[in-house]
């Protein structure tokens, strides 16, 4: 059984078996590009929603959406007494 209803179960298996043949070195360089990658995608919409905002709000608004209200609450406040 495949992890994906649209792939093939025999390149599912390749792939599978292809990732892990991959060092851990590898797969950890692999996984952190593609954290950055989301993350500077995750901003870019941010800040083609809200153009109007600053730096400062645009990045509290990453924290909300991707931490929670809470989080950006508390760092709202101290970005505000610092």
């Amino acid at each position: 059984m495949t992890q994906s209803t649209d792939t093939n179960p025999e390149v599912e298996r390749i792939y599978v078996s292809l990732l892990r043949n991959i060092s851990v070195h590898d797969r950890l360089v692999r996984t952190l590009s593609f954290s950055s990658s989301i993350i500077d995608l995750s901003k870019r919409a941010i800040s083609r929603a809200n153009p109007d905002l600053s730096e400062q709000e645009k990045n509290i608004l990453f924290v909300e959406y991707h931490y929670g209200v809470e989080l950006a609450k508390k760092l709202r406040s101290f970005l505000n007494e610092n």
